[in-house]
């Protein structure tokens, strides 16, 4: 009965009054379903808060809940929510600085806009997690500040935070400038030299794997220069220097910057690690002769991650369509292609150029049923699903290549009925056209009542509105609770089932 419940919850068909009797026996996992209801009223969303305290949180963040709702005494991390949100109210924020709970005053830490006074007192605060939190999300002025401070977590935090001014993020990486960081959570709780054990036994203990401290905090301080490196804000010419830097995650951290001279791209294009060369790939800075570089790399996650660079050449991406999985995925490079690229590629002899076009799901129409005739399964496979295709086109692309279309032949908008009805039908078959008949709006109840049969489409034909009402009240009892909270959320069972269902609990 409890999946029962909770189906209905969501229920889009559920009246006002039948949502106001779940509210009343609601408990945290019917509750979470109701605070999406997009008709739920202000009294309902009060209601369902006073009746399951924890659902306030999620309701302030869906904005059911407002500052005149809350009490932050009664519901405090749904007056988190709304200073998150930046609608919670200055004394609000005042009363949870002072909250016994350190999360509370932990996420209170992250939140914008608060009062200047707030912030000096969790810049004090006697847990260095949430000075380490204010440190991440705080204001420049206030960034500066916390850089200097004796805890090396905080500086950690300050080097992650992209308000950071550069030229305190600089000295973060470098040293220079600042006093020397006293404590870190390693020496705070264990006596040094130590090593954390990466398979720690500890049930109670939640310091970071690997995590050491001879007196000079190195882990952290380590932590700290990465977050530095991947920092935007972090000038290159304090970041540069760690190109050839032992630690391979340094390296990595600083493969994906924009802002990197020719001559550090070159290098980390034959850094011995394949994940810094497959983030370099991506990166939008390297220049035409590093990509053409890396396209012969040996490492697919290499090529993989060259192929979404934004300005591969067509020549190089057509090659990578050949020799790295990219999958079925609209390329950054084929989406911001011109119509003459568009029109090159559609006409190319190789087929993977096709494929790759064949993405678009704005192509113009001599271009769209040019390819839908294409012979290469890949490239009909990649066209079906885009819209305009008629039923006709449709039907030829499975008569031409069967069972490697028929999943992206029917997540085709306008796929009709009758053609969905033979596709879950259709010999051989592919067990990924149940789902996606399940998921079409046009699918009808025979076809669905197909679908019903292959376990992972049940759960979605369930939920279907077009399954027959006395199917869907039939899926109420099935073992499978996925299919019986689908079936409770279809809007096509009858209103006297709905209300029956409700008032039996």
């Amino acid at each position: 009965m409890h999946h029962i419940l909770c189906g209905l919850a969501a229920n889009p068909a559920l009246s006002s009054e039948l949502v106001d009797r779940l509210i009343s026996v609601a408990d945290d996992d019917i509750a979470t379903d109701l605070a999406c209801r997009a008709d739920l009223s202000r009294a309902q969303a009060v209601a369902l808060a006073e009746r399951v305290g924890e659902s306030a949180v999620r309701l302030a963040y869906e904005g059911r809940l407002t500052a005149a709702d809350v009490d932050p005494a009664v519901w405090p991390d749904a007056a988190l929510a709304l200073l998150d949100h930046g609608v919670g109210r200055p004394e609000w924020a005042r009363l949870l600085a002072a909250d016994p709970v350190r999360e509370r005053r932990e996420k209170l830490a992250a939140c914008p806009g608060l009062p200047s006074d707030v912030v000096d007192t969790l810049a004090v605060d006697p847990d260095v997690r949430v000075v380490a939190e204010l440190a991440l999300w705080t204001t420049p002025d206030v960034a500066a500040r916390l850089a200097a401070h004796p805890h090396a977590e905080v500086r950690r935090a300050v080097a992650g935070n992209e308000a950071t001014p550069p030229a305190v993020l600089a000295a973060l990486v470098t040293g220079e400038g600042l006093p020397a960081a006293r404590r870190c959570l390693v020496c705070d709780r264990e006596k040094i030299p130590f090593v954390h054990d990466r398979h720690c036994p500890r049930l109670d203990c939640d310091l970071p794997s690997g995590a050491s401290c001879d007196g000079s905090h190195e882990s952290t301080v380590h932590a700290m220069r990465e977050a530095a490196l991947r920092n935007p804000a972090t000038p290159v010419e304090a970041v540069v220097g760690f190109v050839d830097h032992p630690s391979m995650l340094l390296r990595w951290a600083l493969a994906a910057r924009q802002d990197l001279p020719r001559q550090a791209c070159a290098r980390l294009a034959s850094d011995p690690a394949p994940g810094v060369r497959a983030d370099l790939a991506e990166n939008p800075a390297i220049d035409d002769a590093l990509i053409r570089a890396l396209a012969g790399d040996r490492d697919p996650d290499v090529r993989r991650g060259l192929a979404h660079h934004p300005r591969v050449p067509l020549d190089v991406l057509t090659h990578l369509a050949r020799t790295a999985k990219i999958g079925n995925t609209l390329l950054p490079r084929i989406a911001a292609s011109s119509p003459a690229e568009v029109e090159e590629l559609a006409k190319s002899p190789d087929p993977a150029a096709r494929m790759l076009v064949a993405q678009l799901r704005n192509l113009p129409s001599e271009i769209r049923d040019r390819l839908a005739d294409d012979p290469d399964a890949k490239v009909a496979k990649a066209l079906a699903p885009h819209p305009g295709l008629t039923e006709a086109q449709l039907r030829a692309m499975v008569d031409r290549h069967g069972v490697r279309v028929l999943a992206k032949v029917a997540t085709n908008p306008d796929a009709p009925p009758a053609l969905l009805e033979e596709l879950v039908r259709h010999e051989p078959t592919a067990q990924k056209v149940f789902r996606a008949v399940a998921r079409h709006r046009g699918a009808t109840a025979s076809a669905l009542l197909v679908c019903l049969a292959d376990r992972q489409a049940r759960p979605v034909a369930a939920g279907h509105p077009a399954l027959p009402p006395p199917v869907v009240v039939e899926l109420l009892a099935d073992a499978d609770r996925q299919v019986v909270e689908a079936a409770a959320a279809n809007p096509s069972l009858p209103p006297a089932v709905l209300s029956d269902l409700v008032c039996l609990r």
